[in-house]
């Protein structure tokens, strides 16, 4: 009987093809190797002490050997922390506040189709008040210096006594320094070093930071030349027989553009025109006090000096604006060509200029006493009123913008970029208004400058004073949206509580618990409130701002002196009003300054004040050449090019991306930049994410429903986990029909309502942080890696033996 034959071999589980990766993108506060690989054995793959690439030890050659992880990846993680809160002395970027948030209008412009031109006027408006900002700070250095200390200090014999290192400035004393001209020249000194500071910070952040070339322009598909596929994926029409885009057919996104995280030549000539501005300005305050004082008495100066010193200025300013206004961000093409002669000739004849005026203001005026203040009233006035014209210019700009292609979440209906500009303005004001207020106090002793009662010297310009009066005004509206906001989220907190019992049925209701996850689902929600907070601020700032500059037109006194005569009731609301405002303006300058001290000394702290520059830093410098630096133009092409290696050395090799947060959008951005067919091979993981909730509200023109919808379709596959406890991450609404399945949520947070036999100690509401302790994270990283590649028989260990695979299957 011939033996039976032996059993075929059991069908083996399929395998993977390839090794896998995935790359965790840490969020805002940054985190460390260790905690982000959960090991405390970590080395470097590359990158540097800013920024790197980090594996476990074990893991630092794993993708040889993909036989030691089964199905699970090899886990990289990018800490770009360093990029934003790794060094004390950058919580000094504080004081660039008003910068940044100017810099940030630029990108919240609305999405447009076929505006070519009014897309170009709203970035030109937006320059222009950057531009206006800079001009204010310099001019508020130059009221500090020049105006409240060496014109009104040391020309008033009371106030240089007390103030003995004033001595040598004093007209009673008459040495050399005692001549107006000549203290105002020395003056002069504090806004020049403050603008060459400005243009050294700049200067050196960009080649920290921002020289972070792209990928190379051969990394991208050729048979792709306008980014069809990358916008909407392989479907969508491509080009005509020309070469030409069709007209239904978009153009590459512009995240996903060579040169959108590369703006060298936009950025240096940005900086050379806001030097020169500042030089410009300094140069004007100085040369303007003698010219006034030769064309009003006769001297030893000629007149024609003055004209030609003043005519240079408003030549060379002429010039500034025309730079400022000539040219915009060039995102299809890398900005690496410098116009050397403007970067360098501008600002150096600025300050030519300048050493111009100082030597005309030093030449030698015996008859020339200094007296009041300098008449500077009516330039503050002008450049205020010019930022709110220009901010309402904006605001038509952006509004038409809106209302060619309306997208249903833009925030304040295409109006959130005038929004935060008229923001930016009232920062500088306070910041600016709070300096020359408190150096005034100073100098002032028991007196209250502008009010005439035992005040030594006249104190800064009215304006200043009007606008300080208005803050208190502004607090008290304030207090309606904030009360309505309190009552609607006690509301919806009772209100969520009967959902929330529902969600963990049967466990016996516990009313504490209930109240507090219903709580904060319900202050998570807040978020989705802050644009309306944000335009009614900038709408009062706007109507308050405007009355102030009309009351110290009209009365051109303090309120406090504007109201006398009108009644008991009135007199003491003004005095309050401008002496509560004047404290406020101060305290305020002073919470910056002080937190940026405590932030140089304190790692906590630190690691706060980064958090702020985390989500403000992220655009490029396209607006204000002084903001702090845009980590995301050395932290994307980062991440975009170590996804191209791996993917190159690795053709059959599966990479998940993972973001958390402020990650999320670094990871999507690096995305975007991939060719296509690297694209094609890479997942999307995020979590806690605020591509939609966020950044698609405030800045739909870069990443609202179109783009997503367009990354979606251009990627492998895409997950998108979210909670209800999340105040910053949420759903990424893909608007794809059918349903792309794109976002998992809301995750269930607490775990597990009360206690129970596998958690007996209470689960904590993990609201934005610790997703990966969820498992739903592990379920979506799974799924992702089993959409990625085929899946092919595992070889039988007959087939090994016979030596016909001894390779791993990567």
């Amino acid at each position: 009987m011939a033996p039976a034959a032996p059993p075929p071999p059991a069908t083996p589980s399929p395998e993977h093809t390839g090794s896998a990766l995935e790359l965790l993108v840490h969020g805002v506060g940054g985190a460390t190797p260790q905690e982000m690989l959960g090991d405390p054995r970590t080395v470097r793959v590359t990158g540097d002490t800013t920024a790197a690439v980090y594996r476990r030890t074990e893991d630092a050659h794993g993708e040889k050997h993909p036989e030691r992880y089964g199905n699970e990846p090899v886990a990289e993680a990018y800490c770009w922390s360093g990029l934003t809160s790794g060094n004390g002395s950058r919580a000094l970027w504080l004081l660039l506040l008003p910068f940044m948030v100017v810099n940030l209008a630029h990108w919240m412009r609305p999405t447009a189709t076929g505006r070519t031109r009014a897309v170009r006027l709203y970035g030109v408006l937006v320059r222009l008040v950057a531009l206006s900002l800079t001009v204010l700070l310099t001019a508020a250095a130059c009221e500090v210096a020049l105006d409240l200390l060496a014109w009104q200090c040391a020309g008033a014999d009371a106030c240089a006594e007390r103030r003995s290192w004033l001595g040598f400035l004093s007209e009673r004393q008459g040495g050399w320094w005692s001549q107006p001209g000549r203290r105002l020249a020395l003056a002069a000194l504090v806004p020049t070093a403050l603008v060459g500071l400005l243009w050294y910070l700049s200067n050196r952040t960009w080649s920290a930071y921002e020289s972070q070339r792209p990928l190379n322009g051969e990394d991208f598909d050729e048979d792709d030349p306008f980014g069809v596929a990358a916008a909407h994926g392989p479907d969508a029409p491509g080009p005509d027989a020309d070469g030409n885009p069709r007209r239904s057919a978009p153009v590459r996104p512009a995240l996903g553009r060579p040169g959108f995280w590369y703006g060298r030549r936009l950025v240096a000539r940005l900086r050379a025109a806001h030097t020169a501005a500042g030089f410009l300005t300094v140069a004007a305050a100085v040369a303007g006090a003698a010219a006034r004082h030769d064309r009003d008495a006769e001297g030893p100066v000629p007149r024609i000096v003055g004209a030609a010193v003043e005519g240079g200025i408003v030549l060379c300013a002429l010039v500034v604006l025309w730079v400022v206004c000539r040219r915009g961000r060039s995102e299809r093409t890398r900005d690496t060509r410098l116009d050397g002669a403007l970067i360098s000739c501008l600002p150096g004849s600025a300050l030519a200029l300048l050493a111009l005026a100082v030597l005309y203001a030093s030449w030698s005026r015996p008859d020339w006493q200094s007296s009041g203040a300098l008449p500077v009233e009516t330039a503050f006035r002008f450049l205020t009123l010019g930022q709110g014209i220009l901010v309402v210019a904006l605001a038509v700009v952006a509004r038409g913008l809106y209302r060619r292609t309306p997208e249903p979440h833009t925030v304040l209906y295409g109006l959130g970029g005038p929004a935060v500009a008229m923001l930016a303005c009232a920062l500088g004001g306070v910041m600016t208004g709070g300096v020359t207020q408190r150096v005034a106090d100073w100098l002032d002793g028991p007196g209250t400058p502008g009010m005439g009662r035992e005040a030594d010297i006249a104190g800064p310009p009215v304006l200043l004073s009007w606008q300080a009066s208005v803050i208190p005004v502004l607090l008290l509206l304030l207090l309606v949206p904030v009360l309505v906001l309190v009552v609607r989220t006690a509301r919806t907190a009772r209100r969520l509580g009967p959902i929330v019992e529902a969600e963990y049925a049967p466990e016996e209701p516990d009313e504490g618990r209930t109240r507090r996850i219903a709580r904060i689902r319900a202050t998570a929600a807040l978020t989705d409130s802050a644009p309306w907070i944000v335009g009614v601020v900038s709408a009062a700032t706007l109507l308050l701002g405007a009355g102030a500059i009309a009351g110290s037109w009209y009365s051109d006194q303090v309120p406090g002196r504007a109201a006398d005569g009108s009644g008991p009731l009135l007199e003491s609301l003004a005095d309050a009003a401008q002496s509560t405002g004047s404290w406020l303006i101060g305290f305020g300058f002073i919470l910056f300054v002080a937190g940026g001290r405590r932030a140089y000394k304190d790692a906590s702290a630190r690691r706060t004040i980064g958090i702020l520059w985390d989500v403000g830093t992220f655009w490029p410098r396209a607006a204000h050449p002084f903001a702090p630096p845009c980590y995301a133009e050395r932290a994307v092409p980062d991440l975009a090019s170590r996804m191209s290696a791996w993917t190159s050395t690795m053709p059959r090799g599966r990479l998940v991306i993972s973001g958390h947060s402020q990650g999320s959008v670094l990871a999507a951005s690096a995305v975007w930049q991939l060719p296509d067919t690297t694209r094609r091979r890479v997942a999307l993981l995020t979590y806690g994410s605020p591509l939609e909730r966020l950044y698609g509200r405030w800045f739909p023109a870069y990443f609202g429903a179109g783009p997503l919808l367009g990354l979606h379709r251009s990627v492998h596959c895409w997950r998108n986990l979210w909670r209800a406890t999340d105040p910053i991450g949420g759903p990424v609404r893909i608007g794809a029909d059918p349903d792309p399945g794109v976002d998992r949520g809301p995750l269930k947070d607490p775990l597990a309502y009360g206690r129970t036999t596998r958690l007996p100690l209470p689960e904590p509401i993990l609201g934005h942080s610790d997703y990966q302790a969820d498992p739903a994270f592990a379920d979506a990283r799974a799924d992702l890696l089993a959409e990625l590649g085929p899946l092919v028989p595992r070889q039988t260990e007959a087939r090994t033996q016979k030596g016909t695979s001894g390779r791993s299957s990567g």
